[in-house]
């Protein structure tokens, strides 16, 4: 076998690693704030829509008022669910992973679109739009289907976020619910070389085109690892058991008891550290401040009280803080979604991220292909 220590340089995960550059957001260290083309985040979602933040992703500025009503009404012409891709939804087994709808649903409005294959700036900005545009039709009609409900056709009177509930739930949603969702979307919607966004670049980088890098990044982004993880959150809850009638503090102690036995039981935690952030998820004040809104909205307390007693017992047993997902998660739930569907949402928001990136790769690109050590048997004959 080869010598190990020909193996010394080998950077499991990539783990400091740095495999290019960009300019579509970075983590600031100093302020542990994450910025997306130099503007905080947190001021983002307490201060922008969705849609003026996607615009920002993709032009490097937030637009003025013509531009931002150009990319709503480009949105707004492309939310319909294409009949064929609604076919092909229809064709998949009911007990198949909502991420993999997800998956086969981007693949097949790849092979649908007028610009498939012309990947110039224009035509993949264009893409991108019709894209982002397309996916609450396909996650709200997947939810709905599995509980047996009908299509909601989109409307164009509501903004992304609203129309967005309104298709999974068919009732207009409260300005509390949406600005939350809206939250949510924004916080969700970009971080750097994450698993995911390095998949889409990787393929990007073979000159493949637009849909089949996000396709594969969803491919990525369906691990418990990644974006998977905001349901692991909410089965963590359900393990633990959520009971409507009991207080704050009741669900704080049993949240305490069975994170201190996870502990002892070296049991993965899911929702807790991140390999970026060493002093706490940045994201994770603006995102808890507006699960704390939708706990008072729908007077539930019992929640909080398991948020609560988990984080303090992974605090004082571990020192690690939450991640995004931790307060995604619960957050979902109480608005209505199914566990099942929280990363598909992750998806709707991310492919804001991932096709900025695709972009970027694609203006200054060159072939990504490691090498590798190679730690196996040493050179050998059939004789």
């Amino acid at each position: 076998m080869t010598n190990p220590a020909s193996l010394t340089n080998v950077r499991k995960g990539l783990a400091g690693v740095v495999a290019d550059s960009t300019a579509v957001s970075k983590v600031n260290t100093d302020t542990n704030s994450l910025l997306y083309r130099g503007y905080p985040v947190q001021e983002l979602a307490a201060r922008c829509s969705f849609e003026e933040v996607a615009y920002l992703l993709w032009n490097s500025e937030l637009p003025h008022a013509a531009q931002l009503e150009e990319l709503k009404e480009q949105e707004r012409r492309s939310r319909p669910l294409n009949a064929q891709v609604k076919d092909t939804i229809d064709a998949l087994p009911i007990t198949a992973h909502p991420m993999d709808v997800c998956r086969t649903a981007v693949s097949v409005l790849g092979l649908l679109h007028e610009l498939a294959e012309n990947s110039s700036p224009e035509a993949n900005l264009t893409k991108a739009i019709d894209l982002w545009a397309a996916m609450p039709a396909v996650v709200a009609y997947d939810q709905r289907r599995r509980r047996g409900q009908d299509l909601i056709e989109p409307r164009d009177d509501l903004d992304y976020s609203a129309n967005f509930l309104w298709m999974t739930f068919g009732e207009e949603p409260v300005d509390e619910v949406v600005e939350a969702f809206n939250v949510s979307m924004i916080l969700y919607a970009e971080h750097s070389f994450n698993a995911s966004t390095f998949t889409a670049r990787v393929v990007t980088s073979t000159l493949s085109d637009l849909h089949s890098a996000v396709t594969a990044a969803i491919g990525a982004l369906k691990g418990p690892l990644h974006g998977g993880a905001n349901e692991a959150v909410m089965h963590t809850f359900d393990e633990i058991g959520v009971r409507s009638e009991e207080s704050m503090e009741e669900a704080a102690v049993r949240a305490r008891a069975w994170m201190e036995n996870a502990l002892e039981q070296r049991k993965k935690v899911m929702g807790f550290g991140h390999r970026v952030y060493k002093h706490g998820d940045s994201r994770v004040p603006t995102m808890k401040a507006a699960l704390d809104k939708m706990i008072a909205h729908y007077g539930r307390p019992e929640l909080l009280g398991l948020y609560n007693g988990l984080e303090q017992a992974m605090d004082q047993a571990k020192a690690i803080k939450p991640n995004l997902d931790y307060p995604t998660g619960p957050t979902y739930h109480l608005m209505g979604f199914d566990t099942p569907t929280f990363t598909p949402i992750f998806v709707a928001s991310r492919i804001t991220g991932w096709t900025a990136h695709i972009a970027e790769q694609f203006a200054e690109n060159s072939l990504i292909r490691p090498l590798s050590a190679y730690n196996g048997f040493d050179e050998r004959t059939l004789a």
